[in-house]
């Protein structure tokens, strides 16, 4: 499946997105009053260049103890930023924001220019009925009774019958 075949993909709000010299401050009060884990950073064409997430926040910002109010985004954005298409395959995601552990993802057009941003938790909601999918089909074919199998068992239960009751007329 695509990221753009899901439904959060096309329902998603407008993404949250600060330029390099804005405040930390400012780009928190947004987060907060909107409930958002991250904010991206753009530059004036809208291409991400950045993106600042709670785990920033906390390494970056708190653990350095650095001043909310003056501290800037550029100064503690992570950079090393992936991004995705619209047209990349979802599950290929998954696997590695799991691997790499991160949990948003910018998603770009042909011209890299931001369009939406997709969270790991938007993928679970796929993976998770597809997962009970799968395993209701592995259960169908592991429990599926073929004639051959019901003989086998059959033919099992007259061996242990037979001979539990030669075993008792030895006695």
């Amino acid at each position: 499946m695509k990221i753009k075949d899901r439904p959060e993909f096309r329902s998603k709000a407008t993404v949250l997105t600060f330029a390099p010299g804005d405040r930390v401050a400012d780009a928190v009060a947004v987060m907060s009053e909107r409930n958002y884990g991250s904010v991206v950073i753009v530059d004036p064409e809208r291409k991400p260049i950045g993106i600042v997430t709670e785990r920033d926040l906390m390494r970056r910002l708190l653990h350095k103890r650095l001043d909310f109010d003056t501290t800037t985004l550029a100064q503690i954005m992570t950079t090393d930023l992936k991004v995705a298409r619209a047209d990349d395959d979802l599950l290929d995601w998954l696997r590695l924001m799991s691997n790499e552990r991160f949990r948003h993802l910018p998603v770009v057009d042909e011209q890299g220019v931001l369009i939406s941003m997709m969270s790991q938790g938007d993928f679970v909601s796929y993976t998770w009925p597809e997962l009970l999918g799968r395993l209701r089909e592995q259960a169908r074919a592991t429990f599926d009774v073929s004639p051959s199998l019901v003989m086998m068992i059959a033919g099992a239960v007259l061996f242990v019958a037979a001979t539990v009751i030669l075993f008792l007329q030895a006695r």
